[in-house]
């Protein structure tokens, strides 16, 4: 198992160094830029279609890994429904963000086939079904089940979206939360070869991607950003192995307590950082769809931090609820691990609020 997983990483993350120069050439010749505002970080103009090269790169190599792998007989790869579903929704995202890249989309067009793309799941019968416990609730009708089902796409969609802020940081939350889902899987030996495959092949074109985005020189054409290609692909992958995670099918792995507690460790500080930002405007009396500069990147270089400081605090703080659940989950229901993230959470913004006060 574990050399094929190696194999689709390190042919995709090759196709990534392939396709990343190819794609830098294309901006610079159809002026594809990222131009700095009053919103945003960065200073000078930069290539913002970085994204484009995930999904060829992870396809390109989850099919060469497939091609060889015994257990297909007759090498004929068979895909079920939830699979057809996946790679649809991912394709409509995946054009969604090019034309984002290209000619700029209104916030209700990106809602709306969001909101089609996290339909097409329910649609298949792939929907969360039992919250294991949290607050209290097990398994929960279709009519709770299926629109939970889109909420949640659309909720990681946008938060990864929202924290691609600063250099490395979407990617690099991305990284560790396919890292966690990888190892989740191959604990439970479920998922394999197709679903496994992908997410490492998806690793490997964000570590290509990383090198450029965080490494890569302007004078040099050798810096980009993801743009909307890359954040609304990933979150849309990672919507949908968190829907899969969640979800109750005894058909495929036994039900586990706690099956909503992993995605919800893994994409905690993303999300967190929606929600937070949302109450605070709906606080405030501010238009919640309106682009600030009050997320957690942000009001971390407000206090004092650069941007790789900034990178390195938020990355401990995913790993830090990553280690804290995992200790926590051997002693409290998952009621009470929210509870203390939550609070964590809180007092971590309490403390950056403090500090900006005395940087002021």
């Amino acid at each position: 198992m574990i050399i094929y997983i190696l194999a689709t990483f390190i042919v995709s993350a090759v196709c990534g160094f392939i396709f990343t120069p190819l794609i830098l050439d294309f901006c610079q010749r159809k002026n594809l830029y990222d131009i700095p505002n009053g919103r945003k970080v960065h200073k000078n103009a930069t290539p913002r279609m970085g994204g484009v090269s995930f999904f060829p790169s992870m396809l390109t190599a989850s099919l060469l890994v497939l091609l060889f792998y015994p257990g297909i007989e007759g090498r004929n790869l068979t895909l079920n429904i939830w699979t057809v579903s996946f790679l649809m929704g991912l394709i409509i995202i995946y054009a969604l963000g090019i034309i984002d890249d290209l000619v700029g989309l209104n916030a209700l067009t990106k809602f709306t086939v969001q909101i089609l793309g996290g339909c097409l799941f329910p649609l298949c019968g792939l929907y969360i079904n039992n919250l294991y416990g949290l607050f209290g609730i097990y398994e929960i009708s279709s009519f709770v089940g299926i629109p939970l089902t889109v909420f949640m796409i659309v909720f990681v969609s946008n938060a990864i979206n929202l924290i691609d802020g600063i250099d490395g940081l979407a990617g690099s939350i991305s990284l560790i939360t396919l890292t966690g889902f990888l190892v989740y899987f191959i604990h439970y030996r479920v998922f394999f070869p197709t679903y496994t495959i992908l997410v490492a092949g998806l690793i490997g074109a964000l570590v290509a991607f990383l090198y450029f985005n965080l490494f890569g020189k302007l004078e040099k054409n050798t810096k980009i950003f993801m743009g909307d290609s890359g954040s609304l692909s990933l979150g849309f992958f990672l919507g949908f192995l968190f829907i899969k995670c969640a979800s109750d099918n005894t058909a495929i792995w036994q039900t586990r307590q706690e099956a909503l507690l992993v995605p919800l460790t893994l994409l905690f500080v993303p999300m967190a950082d929606v929600v937070r930002v949302t109450i605070y405007r709906f606080i405030h009396h501010k238009p919640l769809f309106l682009a600030d500069k009050n997320h957690i990147h942000h009001k971390l270089m407000r206090a004092g931090l650069t941007q790789h400081q900034t990178l390195a605090c938020i990355l401990c703080l995913s790993v830090f609820f990553v280690i804290l659940n995992y200790l926590l989950y051997t002693v409290l229901s998952s009621t009470w691990i929210l509870v203390i993230d939550i609070l964590c959470y809180s007092l971590f913004n309490m403390g950056i609020n403090t500090q900006i006060q005395n940087h002021a």
